[in-house]
C-alpha cells in the first residue's frame, strides 16, 4: 500500500475536524442538541461492531486475556488514565487567562482529539493492517464534536486538525514500519486486543460503562511480546 493510502484514515480524520469546525462556526448553533446526541449513539454502536469484528479474529484467546490482565495492572500501577487527564488539565490551564480564545479552543480540542485510546488503536490498525475502520468512526465522532465545540469556542477548533494529523500519522508510520518485522500471528493478535479496547470505547460512548481504556493500553505491548515469544 502507498504512503498516501496508509495515511488515508488520518487524513480523513483531520479533514473531518476542519470541516466540522467550519460548519460549527457558521450554522452549528442551529443544529438541535438531540440530533448530535442520536448521531453519537449511532456511531457508538458502530464502534462496538468494529471492535467485535477485530476481537473475534483472535486465535490465542488465553494470551489475549492474560495480556489484558497484566497490561491493565501495569497501566493501573502507572496511573496512565489519571496522568493523561492531569496533563490535559495542566495544558488547558496554561492557556487560560491572558491567552486568546482561539488558542484556548485550539488546545482544548487538540487534547480531546489526541488524548485517547481510539486514536492510538485506530492508527495501529491503519499502519499494521492497512485498514481504517476505527479512524473512519473516529472521524465521524470528531466531526460531530467539532461542530459543537466550534459553535461555542470559535474557529480555533479547526486548527487542531494539524496536530491530530501529525500525532496519528506518526503512530501510523511507526506501525507500518513494525509490520515489516512482525509476524502475521503477532499482527492478528495485536489487532484483536485493539478490537477489545475499541469495544470498551464503544461502551464508554454509549455511557453503558465507564472503563479506564488508557490503563489497558499496555496490553498491546504485552500481547505482542507474548505472541512473539510463543511463535
Amino acid at each position: 500500500m502507498s504512503l498516501l493510502g496508509t495515511l488515508q484514515g488520518t487524513l480523513i480524520n483531520a479533514f473531518a475536524i476542519a470541516v466540522g469546525a467550519i460548519v460549527g462556526v457558521t450554522v452549528g448553533r442551529l443544529i438541535p442538541k438531540r440530533f448530535n446526541d442520536i448521531a453519537a449513539q449511532g456511531i457508538g454502536l458502530a464502534v462496538l461492531l468494529i471492535g467485535l469484528q477485530m476481537a473475534l479474529k483472535s486465535q490465542q484467546v488465553l494470551l489475549l486475556i492474560f495480556s489484558l490482565v497484566i497490561g491493565g495492572i501495569f497501566g493501573e500501577m502507572l496511573r496512565l488514565e489519571e496522568k493523561l487527564l492531569d496533563l490535559g488539565k495542566r495544558i488547558e490551564c496554561s492557556v487560560g487567562g491572558g491567552r486568546s480564545k482561539i488558542a484556548q479552543a485550539f488546545v482544548y480540542s487538540t487534547l480531546i482529539y489526541c488524548v485517547g485510546a481510539m486514536g492510538i488503536t485506530g492508527s495501529l490498525e491503519s499502519g499494521l493492517l492497512g485498514q481504517h475502520q476505527i479512524l473512519y468512526a473516529k472521524s465521524a465522532l470528531d466531526g460531530i464534536s467539532a461542530i459543537i465545540f466550534a459553535s461555542t469556542m470559535g474557529i480555533g477548533v479547526a486548527f487542531s486538525a494539524l496536530p491530530v494529523f501529525l500525532y496519528q500519522g506518526f503512530i501510523v508510520l511507526l506501525a507500518r514500519w513494525a509490520s515489516l518485522i512482525l509476524s502475521e500471528p503477532v499482527i492478528i493478535e495485536l489487532s484483536a486486543v485493539g478490537g477489545l479496547l475499541i469495544v470498551g470505547i464503544g461502551l464508554n460512548l454509549l455511557q453503558i460503562k465507564s472503563l479506564k481504556i488508557a490503563n489497558l493500553l499496555p496490553a498491546l505491548l504485552f500481547n505482542a511480546l507474548f505472541v512473539y515469544l510463543q511463535v
